[in-house]
């Protein structure tokens, strides 16, 4: 009985978030299957199947708008710091509906840059963290940490941290204008945004666009990647990637529907919707751990049959829900092999 106890607590300590949480890989139905039960083995095939499975969440999220607002930019500040600038903007995402982010800029920048658009986790500081604004967590200052590399950066806030209400009655304020609309869908369409505000830069090289975000910002990038190809790459953190590994199923993300037998997706079909572009998950035995290590794998025969097998990776860095050096190096080689110009 001793030694039971001690493997359920080490179960709960691998998995984090104080609970026991078990997943059986088999959960995830193989993906190169087309619609008639057939085998699927080209890339051409695939890419028929892709549309189906694209629609398909298309369909659960809720449509994106049909046409894209003028961004409308308003610069509201503009720090000028010993290696970067950094301004605080508005743009417009729909019309009528305003964000703001951080854009970090390298000094005496020349050329044409690669750009990255940083999502942040869930902190009251919201995109002010990632910025370096709030410098309480360094190593959650990921915008810094790029923009020290060459890249120019954007980081902006989430719709949930919006002022005047809570996560949940930010979502009820979105269905109002999109009664069919998650939250995942505003996250989204909020992250594609976000690139056009990147490409409209005069730095930016339109060709070289990424995406990188931590928890909550991991589950940004994740959508943002899946749904927008202009990100070349993406950098996915502690977000829990399979659907009981977090708290998916709250309304600001997937809601309630997600948890129900009806629904029979999982997210190694969005790692399928990236490939054959690189994909790194990064994991501290939290929200992943090496569980996750099924979601790469059952997505590597799309990337295997795009030619690009080694392009989806995981790497668990064993030290809980940070972003720790280990794991900042890894992402950084990662962006720079294949966003930096040779």
């Amino acid at each position: 009985m001793q030694r039971c106890t001690s493997l359920l607590l080490a179960a709960v300590a691998l998995c984090g978030f104080g609970s026991p949480r078990l997943f059986a890989a088999e959960r995830l139905q193989p993906l190169l299957v087309g619609e008639g039960g057939q085998p699927i083995t080209s890339a051409p095939a695939w890419m028929k199947r892709r549309d189906a499975v694209r629609a398909e969440w298309q369909t659960f999220l809720g449509e994106f708008p049909k046409e894209r607002a003028p961004l409308k930019v308003e610069v509201l500040t503009t720090e000028t710091l010993a290696e970067f600038t950094r301004q605080h903007v508005k743009y417009q995402v729909e019309e009528g509906v305003f964000t703001d982010a951080y854009v970090l800029i390298p000094k005496n920048a020349t050329g044409k840059l690669p750009g990255v658009v940083v999502f942040h986790q869930t902190v009251k500081t919201h995109a002010q963290q990632a910025a370096g604004v709030d410098a309480s967590v360094p190593e959650l200052m990921h915008g810094v940490q790029l923009v020290k590399r060459g890249y120019v950066v954007v980081c902006p806030r989430c719709f949930i941290f919006d002022e005047g209400a809570g996560y949940a009655e930010q979502v009820k304020r979105v269905q109002e204008r999109h009664p069919t609309w998650t939250g995942m869908a505003r996250m989204t369409w909020d992250g594609i945004r976000a690139a056009d505000y990147l490409e409209s830069l005069p730095l930016v090289d339109h060709e070289r666009i990424s995406c990188l975000g931590h928890s909550l910002g991991a589950k940004e990038a994740l959508y943002a990647a899946a749904f927008d190809e202009r990100f070349k790459v993406a950098v996915f953190s502690e977000g829990g990637i399979g659907l009981t590994f977090s708290n998916w199923d709250a309304p600001w993300y997937l809601g309630p529907r997600s948890r129900t037998p009806a629904f029979k997706h999982e997210h190694h079909e969005l790692l399928a919707l990236i490939a054959p572009r690189p994909f790194l998950l990064l994991a501290g035995d939290s929200a992943d751990s090496d569980q996750s290590a099924a979601f790469i794998e059952a997505a590597r025969p799309v990337y295997e049959v795009l030619g690009a097998r080694d392009n989806v990776r995981l790497l668990n860095h064993r030290q809980g829900h940070r972003y720790p050096a280990e794991a900042q190096a890894a992402a950084e080689e990662l962006l720079d092999r294949h966003l930096k110009a040779k």
